[in-house]
């Protein structure tokens, strides 16, 4: 009996020592398999095979967020305030011109996102101030997190002052009033307050930029609105305008004659004159989104760099069609006519048409939404500089939003006029997020012995970053011609 017992357990101990080497023969085999499945991913994607190995350092959580809402984010992060002074760029231009420098500033966009996500994939970050110190030690990490904050807020500031100087107007129109009346209703200072209150800072607070998805997709369907307008004007605004409320610029004074109507009316397919250089940079800041492209990678579900770059691909897409419609309606409605904000020239057509207020009404909505989606990136980047790696904490994230909307709204109040600044500041910052940071960036963090100096992907991050360089000296010396010339800066902010 005990040798048969001995046997059953010699048996047991056999059939069990073949049962584990089979399991750890299945493990090792299902590794292999995931681990050969991983390296053809990333081969597939075109990025380093020695970077498959590493995993993404900055992230806080599974991403969760989908394609489409990733999308929605990142459309109205582009979508700045920059829409409205398209048409006005496009009379200073003609339209093949605008054609042509709308197209290169978007494919430009594009390729720097791709920029950025390749070196993200090298080193498995998904914030942009650790791949500025990845890059260039703290400098590097410094200077992005400065680059990224002073050009949101200036971004934050221009949403404001819109909000501060239409929503009166819009109050205004709604309870019929001609006139001001002095009430505090009308007052724009306490109505960005009670705004940033009551709509701008609950949308803030939300943990994950993913949250704003919706609010996002609302904010565009208002610009949606906004574009099939302008296309209706086209058709019942005559040219020349009436005579009341024509805007007077450069262009309208002096003509008086038929012939001359005649010519003010007929699109221009090129055109230059001492307003064209501020054409590009209007372009360029309407495209600025690098800042909270990383933040919407890090949160996007089953994320990966290909998967990324469709998302900035749609996105840059659908704001170019927009951009390119509103500009083509709006130039073809008011010609050499179109004032640097094209709201202004309707207002100016018919102060009371019912549809412009509604028009008015949604581009407001359409900026406030867009101001928390702007302020995320300027909180990450702040939380980077003070308290990198640390874990989440509520007091944290909700002190630093509140203490920036002071700021921001602050600067708006006291500020009379800040167009100046925001040329100074988007010819520093939108050449340096577009061009010169993701450039040298990939220069410095791809390997040389991967791809080297000479190699065709460096030689044109270089060209791409000298580009910056030149984009940004030929704006600032218009601008500061331009202030000695005519006293005043003609450039709006994103």
């Amino acid at each position: 009996m005990e040798m048969e017992n001995l046997g059953d357990g010699e048996e047991s101990h056999m059939l069990n020592g073949s049962v584990s080497e089979s399991l750890n023969t299945d493990r090792l085999t299902l590794e292999e398999g995931y681990e050969a499945e991983e390296a053809a991913g990333q081969e597939q994607e075109g990025f380093l095979q020695h970077v498959s190995s590493q995993k993404t350092q900055f992230t806080d959580f599974d991403g969760k967020t989908s394609f489409g809402m990733s999308v929605f984010n990142l459309s109205n992060a582009i979508m700045g305030s920059g829409i409205l002074g398209l048409a006005f760029a496009m009379s200073n231009t003609g339209i093949i011109l605008f054609v042509i420098l709308l197209t290169l500033i978007a494919i430009m966009s594009a390729y720097s996102i791709q920029l950025l996500l390749k070196c993200s994939a090298v080193v498995g970050i998904r914030a942009y101030e650790q791949l500025g110190q990845r890059a260039f030690g703290p400098v590097g990490k410094i200077l992005a997190a400065l680059i990224i904050t002073i050009h949101n807020v200036g971004a934050m500031s221009s949403y404001l002052y819109i909000i501060k100087y239409e929503l009166p107007l819009v109050i205004q129109a709604f309870l019929g009033l001609t006139e001001p009346t002095g009430d505090w209703y009308l007052n724009g200072n306490y109505l960005i307050i009670i705004v940033s209150i009551l709509i701008i800072l609950p949308l803030a607070l939300m943990k994950h930029l993913g949250y704003l998805g919706y609010t996002s997709g609302f904010s565009l369907s208002c610009m949606v609105f906004f574009l099939c307008v302008v296309m209706y004007k086209k058709t019942v605004i005559p040219c020349p305008l009436n005579t009341t409320h024509t805007v007077h610029n450069v262009y309208t004074n002096g003509y008086n004659t038929t012939e001359e109507e005649e010519e003010r009316c007929s699109p221009k397919l090129f055109t230059f004159n001492a307003q064209s250089v501020y054409s590009i940079p209007i372009i360029a800041f309407a495209f600025v989104c690098h800042p909270e492209v990383l933040p919407i990678y890090t949160e996007l579900r089953r994320a990966t760099t290909k998967r990324m770059q469709n998302v900035a691909n749609v996105s840059i897409f659908a704001m170019f069609v927009m951009y390119l419609m509103t500009a083509l309606f709006g130039y073809l409605t008011f010609y050499g006519q179109v004032d640097s904000e094209m709201l202004h020239t309707y207002n100016k057509v018919d102060p009371l048409d019912k549809l412009v207020l509604g028009v008015r009404l949604a581009v407001l909505v359409a900026v406030t939404l867009t101001v928390p989606v702007v302020l995320f990136p300027i909180r990450r980047a702040i939380q980077q500089l003070i308290c990198p790696g640390q874990d989440f904490r509520w007091w944290r994230h909700i002190l630093i939003a509140v203490i920036l909307l002071i700021a921001v709204n602050l600067l708006v109040i006291f500020i009379p006029n800040i167009k100046d600044i925001f040329g100074v500041i988007g010819s520093t910052s939108a050449p340096s997020l577009i061009f010169i940071l993701p450039s040298i960036f990939y220069l410095k963090i791809v390997p040389r012995e991967k791809e080297p100096l000479s190699s065709r992907p460096k030689i044109q991050a270089a060209l791409f970053a000298s580009l910056g360089f030149v984009f940004m000296i030929m704006s600032l010396t218009f601008i500061i011609v331009d202030w000695t010339t005519t006293g005043k800066s003609n450039i709006g902010g994103h």
